[in-house]
This record gives structure tokens, C-alpha cells and sequence, in this order.
């Protein structure tokens, strides 16, 4: 039988689905394009923001129209936020825990043909134990090393549909890497809901694990997916330091550059410990990418808050920014403020913010030019391959190579938002 599996959201959303997938695969099911006419659908749905909710129900009542004989599979944060939910069409109905199950969930329904609403009130203190060996069509592979966060930040869902920090063992995480390096992959992505408190309720921290990790036979790239400010401890900065082979490049979740908002988000820290963490990462790291999210329009931001936002993301000089419109949650704190700001407001202002992210983005690209970087090379089409360096450039140059390979290569100029690059000459070569 043939099964189509779609993942919206996160990271962690896409190691889960692709453990599902590998449950799937072991069972003696045939993995299919989820455009294709399946004889078992499973979507794997997000509820960070209400389009998030759209594209969530979207995704499911296509499939039920597509195939209504088919068995149909809603799991993950939509479901947990919903659980009163009514979803015609749909016969198996999880939220973020016995992920682990869904084949057995499927074979049983499959000789009942009844209805599974497998939903809990509380999700527990146990991490659910998933192991991947590897990675289907992907040059990096996503090791999940924590569920859940305990942070509360005003406007987010998250917590609620997550539950509480539960953290896969450290001999656990160890060993899925080795397997997943052996299999050649040449990046591990560390991910999770909240990475950086990864350890929390096993008595250790992401400082001891990652300090195991980076000492690893072959690793060749180490990212962290995402990481909150406050848990870059100096420990944290000492390993970054002394091992290249955690990537030029971190995720630091910033949400806004106005001490106000910040304190009504919930959020843990101001713009001065902001600052000063950049600056000592920077010391460590001087050409490191730094990328951010940010959040406008959240309720009371003004003007003059926005523009501390707009000029606080400009000092940092940021090599991206992910800009996100204030979404609604129920049942969150920032739902029940006053002071909600109006659509229009939050689309121009997204719209500012980008334009500063599209320029700082093409000047950090611009100081690469001329210099040798290395890409791991995720695709090819039409005699041109395309990949990103260890510092989240996307690259591309001519030439037919492989998928995984990791290439030293030339930036000759760039093209925003690619750089173009050329392959080393013999004597370059050399020189490396």
C-alpha cells in the first residue's frame, strides 16, 4: 500500500514525519508522492499562526476529496490546539503524542474501519523516544533532541500543544549521529522546540551534550537549528570557539528591538543582554551569519516602537531576518490585550522589515566575494548546482554534481539572493 505524508511547520515537524515515514517504510509500505492517489494519507499540521491553521485544514480537506476511500491521518499542533475539532472524511485524529504508533493506529483501523481519536489532556514528562537512521532525498539530516517549552512567551501557542521540556537521552542523540554519519551525511541539524533547554529534566544541559557531540569521528558540519539568547552561556561560547565544525551560522530568535514589547511578549531578556551576547559571540566568531525572527505588530506597538524594532535590527546587522505579522492565538496572553494593531499597519510594516533584511542580507553575501568557501550541494538542474556553505550562503555553480558532495568553491560575484561561484583552479587547489 501507498503512503503520502505532508509536514507543515517547524523542524521538528519534519524529523517527526520523516521517523513516520521510516515506521512506514519498515512495515512494508511504499512511500508516494503525496500528490499521488494514496491508499493512506498522514499530515503532519502546525498552529504557530492562524495561516498556519489555514494551510492545516487546507491540506486535509484536499486528501478527503481526493481519495475519501483512503485512510486519513490528522496529527501534530493543530489537532493538540483543537482537540474538540470535527474533521469530516478524517479517521485517525492524533496530536503530539503516540506519534510513534501511527502504523499500528492505521493496521487497526484498516480491520475495524472505526473511527481513532487518540488525544490526552496532559502529554506527560516523557520525551517520546524517536530514532532515525536515515534520510530520505536530504543532504542534511534533523536529529530531534527535545520536546517542549516552558517559556509562556505572551502571544505563543506553542506550550500548550507541546507540553513540557522532555529531552531524548544523551546516549540516545549520541548514537543516532554516529548512525547518520555513517550513512554519509555531511550535516546534522540539532533541533527541537526549545534546543537550548535541551537537559532540563535529565539533570545536564546543551553545553555537555553539544561538547560530546562535536567530538564525534567524521562529523563535518554541526547546526543548531535555533536557539534562544539566553541559553548561550559561556560554555556554550567556549565550544564555539575552539570547534569549527559547528557552522558559521546561528538562529537567534530576537522577536522585537523595543524593551517595552519585549517585557509584554514575556520574553526573558532586554536589548542591552541582547547586544552584549552579540557582541561576545562576534568576538568568538567574527564572520559568523546571524539570522533573527521578528514579530510587528504585536498589540501596543506603535511607530516609535517599530522603529526601535527597524533600528535595533540594523545595529545587530543581521544576515537575515524572518519577518512575521502578529498572529492571533487563543487562549495566549497577547490574545486578550487591548491596543490590537490593525492589518494593514502589520502588512507595511512587514514590508519595512524585509527591505532592511534584503539589504543586510545581499551585504553580508557581498563580503564573500572573491573568497573560497565550501557548499554542500543539495540539487542540480539544467547543468547548475545549487547549495548553501556552512554559514547559510546560497551558492550556485555550473557544473553537474552530486547531491551530499561537499565542494570547495570560488565566489565570483554575487546575484541576490545566490552567490555565484566557480570551482577551484589546479592551482588553487593546491593551495587548499
Amino acid at each position: 500500500m501507498k503512503v503520502g505524508i505532508y509536514t507543515l511547520g517547524c523542524k521538528v515537524n519534519t524529523y517527526e514525519s520523516e521517523y513516520i515515514a521510516s515506521l512506514f517504510r519498515e512495515a512494508g509500505y511504499k512511500i508516494a508522492d503525496f500528490e499521488d492517489t494514496c491508499d493512506v494519507y498522514v499530515i503532519n499540521t502546525c498552529t504557530v499562526t492562524n495561516q498556519s491553521d489555514v494551510k492545516s485544514r487546507k491540506m486535509i480537506h484536499q486528501v478527503v476529496r481526493r481519495n475519501p476511500s483512503a485512510c486519513i491521518v490528522a496529527m501534530g499542533c493543530f489537532i493538540e490546539a483543537n482537540k474538540d475539532i470535527s474533521l469530516e472524511g478524517v479517521d485517525i485524529i492524533l496530536g503530539n503524542k503516540d506519534k510513534s504508533k501511527v502504523v499500528s493506529l492505521v493496521e487497526q483501523f484498516f480491520a475495524t474501519r472505526e473511527p481513532i481519536r487518540d488525544l490526552y489532556d496532559d502529554l506527560g514528562d516523557e520525551f517520546e523516544d524517536m530514532e532515525i537512521r536515515d534520510f530520505e532525498n536530504r543532504t542534511r539530516a534533523f536529529v530531534k533532541i527535545q520536546d517542549g517549552c516552558e517559556n509562556f512567551c505572551s502571544y505563543c501557542i506553542i506550550p500548550r500543544v507541546r507540553g513540557r521540556c522532555r529531552s531524548k537521552k544523551k546516549d540516545v542523540v549520541l548514537r543516532e549521529i554516529e548512525c547518520l554519519i555513517q550513512h554519509g551525511f555531511q550535516e546534522i541539524v540539532l533541533t527541537g522546540i526549545h534546543t537550548g533547554n535541551y537537559g532540563v529534566d535529565l539533570g545536564t544541559d546543551f553545553a555537555s551534550l553539544l561538547a560530546d557531540i562535536v567530538e564525534l569521528k567524521g562529523l563535518k558540519r554541526l547546526r543548531i537549528s535555533s536557539i534562544e539568547i539566553t541559553e548561550l552561556n559561556d560554555r556554550v561560547l567556549e565550544i564555539l570557539a575552539n570547534y569549527p565544525v559547528i557552522v558559521d551560522h546561528l538562529h537567534i530568535p530576537l522577536q522585537s528591538g523595543s524593551d517595552e514589547i519585549l517585557k509584554r511578549m514575556n520574553r526573558k531578556y532586554d536589548t542591552i543582554y541582547y547586544r552584549e551576547k552579540i557582541n561576545k559571540i562576534r568576538l568568538v566568531r567574527p564572520e559568523i551569519a546571524i539570522t533573527t525572527d521578528v514579530i510587528v505588530g504585536f498589540p501596543g506597538e506603535d511607530e516609535t516602537h517599530f522603529m526601535e524594532t527597524y533600528q535595533f535590527c540594523e545595529e545587530m546587522n543581521f544576515a537575515k531576518i524572518h519577518v512575521f505579522p502578529y498572529s492571533i492565538r487563543s487562549k495566549t496572553a497577547a490574545s486578550k490585550m487591548k491596543d490590537q494593531v490593525l492589518g494593514p499597519i502589520k502588512k507595511e510594516r512587514v514590508k519595512r522589515l524585509l527591505s532592511l533584511s534584503n539589504q543586510l542580507e545581499k551585504s553580508y553575501m557581498d563580503q564573500f566575494v572573491g573568497r573560497t568557501v565550501e557548499v554542500l550541494i543539495e540539487r542540480e538542474r539544467d547543468g547548475i548546482s545549487y547549495g548553501h556553505t556552512g554559514n547559510y550562503l546560497f551558492v550556485q555553480v555550473e557544473g553537474k554534481y552530486q547531491s551530499g558532495d561537499l565542494l570547495p568553491l570560488k565566489i565570483f560575484k554575487t546575484a541576490y539572493p545566490c552567490c555565484i561561484a566557480s570551482p577551484l583552479t589546479e592551482k588553487e587547489v593546491v593551495k587548499q
